[in-house]
């Protein structure tokens, strides 16, 4: 069945959001930031933001069980946006040239409501997409089912018909599960070469041209 659509998670994919470029500047060492990583902010309490947990509610009852760490905690909020690294290298030049192909694209992210602002005003290849679900603001998260069946309802996707990108195995299998065409994204490299397969890019990936004088096998 052809792929009609194409959906993107954001972060992992298009955007470079990582706390480490954060805590890097504000802990002693690589050992202290995945410390405070794996204990204190883990990313169990961060998808509680992504699914709709004020950061401020959120901030207020870590606090209170780590005040050792308050300022630390804190400063996932109130420095968030130091968190984007910027845009993936090769990701959204393919985003464009599906756009510029006419390809339907949506994106589906665990992502704060609170903070998806910021990404807005930072990348403007967001207003790219034809559609897009934030779980922050729809209070539901992936790799639920329910996510991706509220995607496909919402804006009227057949999933048979439809190929999905993600970062995360496990939610690649999630929307496998439902019939998607998905596929973890490794780098723009191995996308490109999926993207080409199922007939969505408008034109080959380049090659590499011999100098002048280089001669020809």
């Amino acid at each position: 069945m052809p792929i009609k659509a194409v959906v993107f998670d954001l972060g992992g994919v298009l955007i470079d959001w990582d706390p480490r470029h954060l805590y890097r500047k504000l802990l002693a060492d690589e050992a202290a930031v995945e410390e405070f990583l794996a204990t204190v902010c883990t990313p169990e309490w961060n998808l509680e933001q992504d699914r709709g947990r004020p950061f401020a509610e959120a901030v207020a009852e870590l606090v209170e069980r780590h005040p050792e760490h308050a300022a630390a905690i804190t400063a996932y909020h109130e420095r968030w946006p130091e968190m984007l690294g910027g845009d993936i290298p090769g990701a959204v030049e393919l985003l464009a040239e599906l756009r510029a192909a006419g390809v339907p694209l949506y994106a589906l992210t665990n992502w704060s409501a609170d903070t998806f602002g910021f990404a807005r005003e930072r990348f403007g290849f967001l207003e790219w997409f034809d559609g897009m679900l934030v779980s922050g603001e729809e209070r539901l998260v992936k790799p639920d089912p329910a996510i991706f069946e509220l995607l496909a309802e919402r804006f009227g996707l057949d999933p048979r018909e439809t190929f999905y990108v993600d970062d995360a195995e496990v939610n690649v299998a999630a929307a496998r599960e439902l019939g998607f065409d998905a596929v973890r994204f490794t780098g723009p490299e191995r996308l490109r070469r999926d993207l080409a397969a199922r007939r969505l890019l408008a034109r080959p990936a380049p090659t590499a041209r011999p100098s002048p004088g280089t001669p020809r096998p």
